[in-house]
């Protein structure tokens, strides 16, 4: 394998410029160079032949399955993941913090209604996470649609008494489909508020995809409490299609919402964190994660099991390759990044707290668990200049393996922690296909390929290893 790396390194690296500083005849920045490129391949080597990402992940989605925060699953899910790593070898500790226990109750129903008394056509629909429910006898009212919040405002009052569907489609010309998504979020984030503002008593809205098909999406929504809570359901976009359609052609339509969701009290959980101690600076803390909670329709596998099998396994891969780190390495999987953020905001009120420690930099993978393409970076705007263009420095090391840099965001979960000042990344797989799966029921593990998976290890820890053995 050796001498593989050396032929790697040797047709596919960029070639360097000389520098006057030499160290036995070869100058001092390419000798470091070709140094980390072999280890580099070292950790590659390691990901495709020892990593653990994909058996834990089969081992949890299989055995757990859905994982709720604040729902037995998800203790489950903690206790699982601690036991991993712990039998693997790592410092562990759990990390108490309060979450939401939201619960979806029976199967929606969302109708159609004919004209005829009792009959109409069903559509396929999943109650948005963190809303209330109808009640058990639903609701029958009049549905009007729209394409944005700005349109409900421009109606107003006319939305009184009736059921708002928000059927904006995420825009298709985006090649990251991330911005389409960020582009049609709001309607699932605040519509319900928005409707509920000017009086109307439920709204449906047209599930997150790229895709025409039949899957629905669930997601989270954020009550403003200036305004009543109505219920809030998601349809499939192929049943958004047909929706739109009927009531085109059918003036004053009718449907009929049921679902029976609530929000119960908050409960105790925890983010899980393991780390190997860094050998010459340990007071430098260098986080790599992602959100161990999913939502209840699936197990949870793109969104977000593999971003923590994946940190997970950057702290197996040091172990297999042999390194030392010389800063602290640490997987922090959140708690309820889903429906509240409280493992997140929680690990950075912890870590701003704790003035024995300095975070320098922060990872993230809560992508899916496809290709690796880049990473992401981001940090406030005073130091962001500096740290990604020593960042930047490192690119051509992992160009070969497919990776670009790019500015842009890191993740939800380390996000609360930008206010500290230091460099945070995201890890950016491929996104064309993480929309199909995304909070819908066909997350599961058998849509994971075990070599992309991996291949999201190895980017991870040789980011990591660089960060570690450089600074920032």
């Amino acid at each position: 394998m050796r001498t593989i790396a050396i032929i790697f390194t040797f047709f596919i690296l960029p070639t360097l410029p000389p520098l006057s500083t030499t160290h036995f005849g070869m100058p001092l920045a390419a000798q470091n160079s070709d140094e980390d490129a072999l280890f580099i391949r070292k950790i590659y080597d390691a990901a495709l032949t020892q990593s653990l990402s994909y058996p834990w992940l089969s081992d949890m989605c299989k055995k757990i399955g859905g994982r709720l925060s604040g729902s037995p699953k998800a203790a489950r899910a903690v206790q699982y993941t601690r036991l991993m790593l712990d039998t693997t070898g790592f410092l562990t500790r759990l990390q108490p913090c309060m979450v939401p226990r939201w619960v979806r109750g029976e199967k929606e129903v969302v109708k159609i209604l004919s004209s005829k008394k009792g009959s109409g056509l069903n559509l396929r629909c999943l109650a948005i996470g963190n809303s209330v429910g109808t009640g058990p006898q639903g609701i029958t009212a009049e549905v009007i649609e729209v394409k944005s919040l700005d349109e409900v405002d421009n109606l107003g009052e006319k939305v009184k008494g009736k059921i708002v569907f928000y059927n904006r489609p995420m825009d298709r010309k985006h090649i990251q489909t991330f911005m389409a998504y960020g582009g049609a979020g709001d309607q699932r984030r605040s519509g319900a508020s928005r409707a509920a503002k000017y009086g109307a008593l439920g709204v449906l809205v047209r599930s997150l995809s790229t895709e025409l098909d039949d899957r629905p999406h669930t997601g989270a929504l954020v009550y403003d409490e200036k305004y009543p809570k109505i219920p809030a359901i998601c349809i499939s976009t192929n049943d958004a299609e047909k929706l739109s359609k009927a009531i085109y052609t059918s003036g004053g339509l009718k449907v009929f919402i049921k679902s029976n969701c609530q929000m119960l009290p908050e409960v105790e959980s925890h983010n899980v964190i393991a780390e190997i101690r860094g050998s010459e600076f340990p007071d430098e803390v260098i986080v790599v994660g992602g959100h161990l909670d999913s939502w209840d329709v699936s197990q949870g596998a793109h969104d977000d099991g593999a971003g923590c099998m994946q940190s997970m396994d950057v702290l197996n891969l040091m172990k297999r390759t042999g390194y030392k780190p010389k800063r602290t390495i640490r997987c922090v999987l959140f708690m309820n990044e889903e429906n509240g953020l409280k493992g997140g905001l929680k690990y950075a009120d912890e870590a701003k707290a704790n003035t024995a420690e300095k975070h320098i930099f922060a990872v993230e993978s809560d992508a899916g668990g496809f290709t690796p393409r880049g990473f992401s970076f981001d940090a406030e705007s005073d130091v962001f200049t500096g740290k990604f263009k020593k960042v930047s420095d490192w690119q051509g090391l992992l160009q070969p393996y497919g990776l670009e840099f790019s500015k842009g965001g890191s993740g939800a979960d380390i996000g609360p922690m930008k206010p500290m000042k230091f460099m945070m990344a995201g890890l950016r797989p491929d996104s064309q296909r993480y929309f199909d799966f995304h909070h819908t029921e066909f997350d599961n593990v058998e849509h994971v390929n075990r070599r992309e998976l991996e291949l999201g290890s190895a980017a991870m820890t040789a980011l990591i290893f660089l960060v570690d053995k450089y600074g920032l």
